[in-house]
C-alpha cells in the first residue's frame, strides 16, 4: 500500500467493522420473524373461527397469540437493524424507510417495507383497541393477511436462501396452514371443511413451489443459469465508504462499494498491513446483486489511484478485476471493471 493511501487510512481513527455476522442476523431474523407471523396469523384465524383445545381456556389461546404478534415485531425490528447495520450490502435510512428507495432487488425489498409499516400501524390500532370503534379495529386488522401476503413474497423475491430445499419446505407449510385455516374458518359445513382445507393445502403447496422457481421475479431456467454462469465484462462506476480497524500488529482497511448498472455489483476490497505500507494479506469478493453470486479472490495491487486482483466464481471460472478510486474523507468513488 503506497504510503498516502496508508496515511488516509490511519487518519480516519477506527471504526468498528460488522462483519458476515450481520448479514447472517438479518437472514436468520428474517426467517424467524416470517415464522412467528404465520404462528399468528394462524392462530387469530383459528381464534376467530371459536376453535377450543381440549387442554387449553379460550383466554390461554389468545395470550399466545398476542405474545406470537409481539415476538415477530421484535424480530421484525432485529431484521432491520441488522441489515442497517451490514457493510457488505449498505442500506441506508431512506432505503430501508421508503419502498423502491433501494436498487437492490427494488420490488420484493418494497414489499417487505410496506409489510413492515403496515404492521406497525396495526400494532399502533391494537393499543388502541379501547378506544376504538370495535368494527374498525376488526377490519383494520384484516390487514395481517395483507401483511403476511406481503413478508412471503418479500422472502421469496428478496431472500438469498430463497432457492433452499429447507427454506421452500417452510414456506410450504406455512402458506398450506394459513390457507388450509382460513378455508376451515370459512366452511359453511362440515363435508365443506374437509374437501376445503385438502384443496387449500394443495393449493399452497402447489403456489409455493411455483415460486420457489421464480426467487427474484426471473423464470426458473434463467434464474438458475444466472446464478452459476458468471456474468459478462463490464465497467462501471462505484461509490462506497472506506474502513480500518486497528490491532495491536496489524490494520485491517477494507474499502466497501455498490456499482450501479443494468447488473449492479457489490464490491469489498479487504487489506492487511503490519506497518502501514506494507500488504501483507488481501481479501477481493464481488457480490451479483441479481443472483446473490460471490466471486472471491485477491488484490494483486493496490495503491492511491487504484487495485487489480482476481476472483473466482462457484463454478470455477476467474475473472480479472480492477479499478480506479479516489478517497475523500471515509467515502470512496470509483470506477470498477471485469474482464472476461
Amino acid at each position: 500500500m503506497q504510503p498516502q493511501l496508508a496515511a488516509e487510512c490511519r487518519s480516519r481513527g477506527s471504526p468498528e467493522l460488522s462483519g458476515s455476522i450481520d448479514w447472517y442476523a438479518a437472514r436468520a431474523a428474517g426467517v424467524v420473524a416470517y415464522v412467528l407471523l404465520t404462528s399468528g396469523v394462524v392462530l387469530g384465524t383459528a381464534l376467530s373461527g371459536r376453535a377450543r383445545l381440549r387442554r387449553w381456556p379460550a383466554f390461554a389461546i389468545t395470550d399466545v397469540h398476542r405474545f406470537v404478534a409481539v415476538l415477530s415485531g421484535v424480530f421484525i425490528a432485529v431484521h432491520v437493524l441488522a441489515i442497517s447495520l451490514d457493510t457488505y450490502t449498505p442500506f441506508s435510512l431512506v432505503q430501508i424507510v421508503v419502498p423502491g428507495a433501494s436498487s437492490y432487488r427494488p420490488l420484493w425489498v418494497a414489499l417487505g417495507i410496506v409489510s413492515a409499516e403496515l404492521l406497525a400501524a396495526i400494532a399502533v390500532t391494537n393499543v388502541l383497541r379501547t378506544r376504538l370503534p370495535y368494527r374498525l379495529w376488526r377490519r383494520v386488522h384484516y390487514l395481517t393477511f395483507a401483511v403476511w401476503a406481503g413478508a412471503t413474497v418479500h422472502g421469496l423475491g428478496a431472500g438469498t436462501d430463497a432457492g433452499a430445499g429447507w427454506l421452500r419446505v417452510l414456506y410450504s407449510v406455512s402458506i398450506a396452514a394459513v390457507v388450509a385455516t382460513v378455508a376451515w374458518r370459512v366452511a359453511p359445513r362440515a363435508g365443506s371443511t374437509v374437501r376445503g382445507v385438502t384443496a387449500a393445502a394443495l393449493f399452497g403447496l402447489v403456489v409455493v413451489l411455483g415460486l420457489g422457481l421464480l426467487p427474484h421475479g426471473l423464470g426458473a431456467t434463467r434464474t438458475a443459469k444466472a446464478a452459476t454462469s458468471p456474468p459478462s465484462a463490464f465497467a462501471d462506476s462505484f461509490s462506497g465508504s472506506v474502513q480500518q480497524r486497528q490491532g495491536s500488529e496489524a490494520a485491517l482497511v477494507s474499502v466497501v462499494g455498490r456499482g450501479s448498472g443494468s447488473r449492479p455489483v457489490l464490491v469489498r476490497i479487504d487489506l492487511v498491513t503490519d506497518d502501514g505500507e506494507t500488504i501483507t494479506d488481501t481479501s477481493l469478493q464481488v457480490r451479483d446483486l441479481t443472483t446473490g453470486t460471490v466471486c472471491s479472490g485477491t488484490v494483486s495491487s493496490a495503491g492511491a489511484d487504484g487495485f487489480s486482483g482476481t476472483c473466482t466464481f462457484p463454478g470455477g471460472t476467474s475473472r480479472s478485476v480492477s479499478g480506479t478510486w479516489q478517497i475523500s474523507g471515509r467515502s470512496v468513488q470509483g470506477s470498477l471493471r471485469l474482464r472476461a
